[in-house]
C-alpha cells in the first residue's frame, strides 16, 4: 500500500451529523444519507435501509449535492418584466406580492359562481396545478385544501400521469 492510500479516509468520516432525505428527481423516492458538517452538505449517498433503492442512487440522484453547493445555484429571486431583456433581482417579499397579485385577479376574472344549468359552481377554471412527483403525501394534502377553499378544481399530480 501507498503513503497515499494509507492516509486517504472517507468523505463521510468527519461529518457532525446525517439527515434522512429523499432524492428530489423524480418520483421513484430513493433514500438519501446527507452528510452535514459546520452546517455545511458534505456528501450525499444512497440509504442501504431503504426498501426502495436499496443504498442505490442514479446518475442524477448521486449528483444531487451540487444542488445545494454548486456555486451556480441561484439564490435570489429573478424576474423579467414583460417584453423585458434581462433578468433583474426582486426581494422575495416582492415576489410573493406579485404571485398573490395575479393569481386573485384570475381567479377573480374566471369565477363561476354556477353552472351552464344554473347549478351552483363556486370555482374557477382560469388556474390549474400541476404537482410535481417528489411531492410527498403530506405536501399534496395541503396543496389540495389550499387550492379547494381557493375554488381552483383542476388539481392533478405528476406522478399519476
Amino acid at each position: 500500500m501507498s503513503d497515499r492510500s494509507r492516509t486517504l479516509r472517507p468523505r463521510i468520516e468527519s461529518a457532525d451529523s446525517v439527515a434522512h432525505s429523499v432524492c428530489p428527481y423524480c418520483a421513484v423516492g430513493c433514500a438519501q444519507l446527507v452528510y452535514v458538517k459546520g452546517g455545511e452538505v458534505t456528501q450525499i449517498e444512497g440509504d442501504p435501509a431503504s426498501p426502495i433503492s436499496r443504498g442505490r442512487l442514479c446518475p442524477k440522484g448521486a449528483a444531487s449535492k451540487s444542488l445545494v453547493t454548486s456555486p451556480h445555484r441561484q439564490l435570489k429571486v429573478k424576474y423579467r418584466r414583460p417584453y423585458g431583456t434581462r433578468w433583474e433581482e426582486l426581494p422575495l417579499e416582492d415576489a410573493m406580492e406579485m404571485i398573490v397579485d395575479r393569481v386573485l385577479a384570475a381567479r377573480a376574472d374566471t369565477w363561476q359562481d354556477t353552472t351552464e344549468d344554473g347549478k351552483p359552481a363556486n370555482r374557477t377554471m382560469g388556474i390549474a396545478h400541476l404537482g410535481g412527483a417528489t411531492l410527498d403525501n403530506e405536501e399534496n394534502y395541503l396543496i389540495k385544501k389550499l387550492y379547494t377553499a381557493l375554488g381552483i378544481v383542476q388539481v392533478e399530480n405528476q406522478a399519476r400521469i
